[in-house]
């Protein structure tokens, strides 16, 4: 598979316009797209969050001639291209060019897009809560942990079994999709739905305030999405809780002050459960083998 031929596939499920349309709209700033085209013929294609060294030396390693990151590999101006300087971005480029492989990267977009990481982030959220409110109530923990054949469980559960959301209101929508979302959760505490959340995002470092308030309605902003403005559309949607990552101390406060609980993942972990559903949709039509990689520190 040609690397063009990929990125006609992946933009099936998160077209590009929706970032420009992101931009436009917002103000923002994004680099999406085919960034790295080697020219080779792919035999395989591996799924990486980032373009981190870990995820080049594993392509290598598999013969996988497609990287798919969410996070550009390519973000600002590249000075420089230094093999000396593996770390660098330039030296990661330098690196996938050597080695003939080409990167596809999907961000803004699939943020944005319907069934993306911001909505994912939401759909482990509710069935989290789902799962804690039955583990209150005394009855089987119906949670579904992360993993490859457990998310694709999890997303028929949560389209089957009455755990759609409710009520949603979305802070910057789009035609066909959003980002930063509010919604209806079975009531639990927060450090009950925190517990949940650890688990349906394989989370290893996960923060929570506010452990004994109640919590009937969530919003969630996968990646760095907590800011002033987030914590505004919370408390407007009638939130108990703000569920994000990458909090400066200010904004924290700002939530806590407001009234609101706050469940902190990583921004790593906010974004893998949705990127692996992403992985997900595209190998069953991508003809060629796919690989999911993941960067177990960063959880």
């Amino acid at each position: 598979m040609k690397s063009t031929e990929f990125y006609a596939l992946a933009e099936q499920f998160a077209p590009k316009s929706l970032s420009d349309e992101f931009c436009r709209r917002y103000g923002a700033y994004d680099n999406s797209g085919l960034l790295l085209d080697s020219g080779e013929e792919a035999e395989k294609i591996l799924f990486s969050l980032d373009l981190s060294l870990a995820a080049i030396e594993r392509a290598k390693r598999e013969g996988a001639g497609i990287i798919c990151t969410h996070h550009p590999a390519v973000y600002a101006k590249l000075g420089r291209l230094l093999s000396s300087e593996p770390a660098s971005s330039g030296g990661k480029v330098a690196a996938c060019l050597k080695a003939g492989i080409s990167v596809v990267s999907m961000h803004l977009n699939l943020d944005a897009a319907p069934c993306g990481i911001d909505e994912s982030l939401m759909e482990g959220i509710i069935l989290s809560a789902k799962s804690a409110k039955e583990k209150a109530d005394g009855g089987e923990n119906g949670k579904i942990p992360f993993g490859e054949r457990a998310a694709s469980e999890s997303e028929e559960r949560f389209r089957q079994e009455g755990a759609q959301p409710e009520n949603v209101g979305i802070m910057q929508p789009l035609d066909g999709g959003g980002y930063g979302r509010a919604y209806d959760v079975p009531p639990v505490t927060a450090e009950a739905l925190a517990a949940e959340t650890e688990k349906t995002f394989c989370a290893k470092h996960i923060a929570v305030y506010g452990k004994r308030k109640e919590i009937r309605r969530a919003a969630s902003f996968c990646g760095a999405g907590a800011d002033e403005e987030a914590v505004e559309f919370a408390v407007r949607q009638g939130a108990d809780v703000l569920v994000s990552s990458d909090f400066k101390h200010h904004v924290l406060t700002l939530a806590l002050e407001s009234g609101l609980s706050v469940i902190q993942l990583t921004h790593y972990a906010s974004e893998n459960y949705g990127f692996e559903k992403y992985y997900r949709k595209i190998r069953r039509q991508a003809g060629i083998p796919c690989i999911f990689h993941t960067d177990e520190e960063l959880l």
